[in-house]
């Protein structure tokens, strides 16, 4: 997970909000480690400006998968990287396709424009 550069570790829920907020495109997303949960991990995107978080979760076998709206089958992925290009497209079960990353370099760019100021 520390290879993927979405994945901001663990920020907690108020902190993962406000840097989609900073962002606030429909569709930026962020990955981060779950508060309340050890090993799983949460998939945050923005939406008409609302945060909609999915749990991750790593089965025994290795695949991953996403816990998504009720109806919608579950469905594993070998790499988390497979995860996020699948729901890169409409109709996974997430209110807007994933579009806009959110990464930590974008973020500690960012951070360090506006601590140069």
């Amino acid at each position: 997970m520390e290879n993927l550069s979405v994945y901001h570790g663990p920020i907690g829920i108020m902190e993962g909000e406000r840097r989609l907020a900073l962002d606030g495109r429909d569709g930026c997303y962020l990955i981060r480690n779950s508060d309340s949960i050890p090993d799983v991990y949460c998939l945050c995107v923005l939406y008409r400006g609302i945060v909609f978080t999915y749990r991750l979760h790593k089965h025994d076998g290795g695949s991953w998968a996403a816990e998504t709206v009720p109806g919608v089958p579950k469905r594993h992925f070998r790499e988390i990287k497979n995860l996020i290009a699948a729901f890169q497209q409409p109709g996974q079960g997430i209110p807007v396709p994933l579009l806009y990353p959110v990464t930590v370099q974008r973020r500690l760019k960012t951070t360090s424009g506006a601590d140069a100021q």
